[in-house]
C-alpha cells in the first residue's frame, strides 16, 4: 500500500499535467510513482484473489485447479 504522502503527490502531479506545468523532473517522478502505485494495487489484488473460495449456490467449493493449487502452496484454505 502506497502512504497518504505519495498518494497526494501523485494527485498533485496530475493536476499539473492536467494545467501543462508539470517540468521534465517531475514527469519523471510522475512515472515512478505510477509504477509503484500499479505493483503494489497488483500485489493487494493478487493477495487478494489468491484467498478466495468459490462456492456455487449448493454449497460446493468450486474453486479452479489453478487458485487451488495456488493456494495448496501457500497452505491457505487447508488444501492439502
Amino acid at each position: 500500500m502506497l502512504s497518504a504522502e505519495k498518494m497526494a503527490r501523485i494527485n498533485e502531479l496530475g493536476r499539473k499535467k492536467k494545467s501543462g506545468t508539470l517540468t521534465a523532473a517531475e514527469e519523471k517522478e510522475q512515472i515512478l510513482l505510477r509504477q509503484e502505485y500499479l505493483e503494489a494495487f497488483r500485489s493487494g489484488m493478487r493477495h487478494h484473489i489468491e484467498g478466495m473460495k468459490v462456492v456455487d449456490p449448493e454449497g460446493n467449493d468450486v474453486t479452479p485447479e489453478k487458485l487451488k493449487q495456488i493456494q495448496k502452496e501457500k497452505g491457505l484454505h487447508d488444501r492439502k
